[in-house]
């Protein structure tokens, strides 16, 4: 089976996707848009209305912990953190506040 393609141009046939430059240009951005800006806080009332189950709020306060701490989780820590997300909540909160107390020194 053979398939037939018309093309029109050498460059159709190098580059299938090319475009029209003057059709995909940005508008030039006008001068305070070129600045950054914060984004505004969220609203409360917007937030979705989810559960996170407690081993992974624990294992989220965990790495944020770490990380405020300095010590930022490697992958192969992944395991470590797994158990240690699996503790009751007395334990987590000790190891965060031990290691917000490591932080504060």
């Amino acid at each position: 089976m053979t398939i037939a393609l018309e093309h029109h141009t050498p460059q159709t046939f190098v580059d299938p996707y090319a475009a029209d430059p003057a059709e995909t240009a940005w508008p030039p951005a006008a001068a305070e848009q070129d600045m950054d800006r914060l984004l505004p806080p969220p609203n409360p009332s917007e937030r979705l209305s989810i559960l996170i189950d407690p081993r992974d709020q624990h294992r989220l306060a965990l790495h944020a912990a770490l990380t405020a701490a300095g010590i930022p989780p490697r992958p192969e820590d992944r395991d470590a953190i797994d158990q240690l997300s699996a503790l009751p909540s007395t334990i987590n909160t000790t190891l965060q506040r031990w290691l917000s107390h490591t932080a504060s020194q």
